[in-house]
């Protein structure tokens, strides 16, 4: 299987080049990622553990789904192919789009827009992107988080406070 190729972006998320995954992450380049995070009827929030395998950030509890934008992709496009890909889960439309991070270190380079969408499950977890994953509370999550940050991808530790204070609705 070939290499994945990225667009690699400025500051401002323009498209400035393309590179292979290894190089975007070795050379700390930004690049572009999407979070999608699911909520059933109770109100609860599925999270992903990480597979041991992932090359960033192993089996650390993340978004429902995430992922980088091929390159051409765009955001709403990645957030579609993420959730069928890592969990099965086909959309008959997008998911709602709730706010974008910019390119940092917490966000590993990445430009990322946070979605939100629901959904009930069953799910079939893709054992290459994800160990297992569970529907938590958000005041679980909370604590938790506050608790061991580290058990957490960087990325949903930036986001999460921002879901709480911004979109409540979402967690």
């Amino acid at each position: 299987m070939s290499e994945e190729i990225f667009d690699v972006v400025n500051e401002l998320d323009e498209v400035i080049g393309q590179q292979p995954r290894s190089e975007v992450h070795r050379q700390g380049l930004q690049h572009r990622a999407v979070h999608v995070l699911l909520l059933n009827a109770r109100g609860q929030v599925f999270l992903q553990k990480r597979s041991l395998t992932k090359d960033r950030q192993p089996g650390l509890w993340d978004s429902s789904a995430s992922g980088h934008l091929a390159c051409g992709e765009d955001y709403d496009a990645c957030a579609v192919r993420e959730l069928r890909e890592e969990l099965g889960l086909e959309m008959s439309a997008g998911p709602q789009r709730l706010f974008k991070l910019a390119a940092s270190a917490q966000t590993d380079q990445e430009h990322a827009w946070v979605y939100r969408c629901q959904a009930e499950g069953p799910f079939t977890l893709d054992p290459d992107e994800i160990e297992r994953g569970g529907w938590f509370a958000p005041e679980d999550v909370s604590h938790w988080m506050a608790q061991r940050p580290r058990g957490f991808a960087s990325a949903l530790v930036a986001i999460w406070p921002i879901i709480l204070r911004s979109h409540p609705a979402s967690a």
